[in-house]
């Protein structure tokens, strides 16, 4: 029973282990996403942060995605996308779609 136990609880480690996701920044800087384009890999889970520096709020929001999230100023927020077929995904910021805007590029 005890080799058991030493068994299951080393299998849990080694899922843990190996279950982080790839991790990308956006950087959300003068009411512009840096970068404008970001590549992540095709078929995987990817976390995106989303550092906001500047003095007023922005929603992430992508329809492509199915994702809408608002970051509050001076914050950082995590976002988890995927596992994305390749292709082009485009987002914007909600509260300025003129000038904030990108897309994700699953390859």
């Amino acid at each position: 029973m005890r080799h058991l136990l030493i068994v299951s609880l080393f299998a849990a480690f080694s899922c843990v282990a190996h279950a982080a996701d790839p991790e990308f920044t956006l950087t959300l800087r003068d009411h512009r996403f840096d970068p404008s384009e970001l590549r992540v890999p095709a078929n995987k889970k990817v976390k995106i942060v989303i550092d906001n520096q500047d003095a007023t709020a922005e929603e992430f929001d992508s329809h492509a995605l199915n994702r809408e999230k608002v970051i509050p100023p001076k914050s950082k927020a995590p976002l988890f996308i995927g596992p994305l077929k390749a292709g082009r995904y485009p987002f914007v910021g909600e509260f300025n779609q003129k000038t904030v805007k990108g897309v994700i590029i699953a390859e």
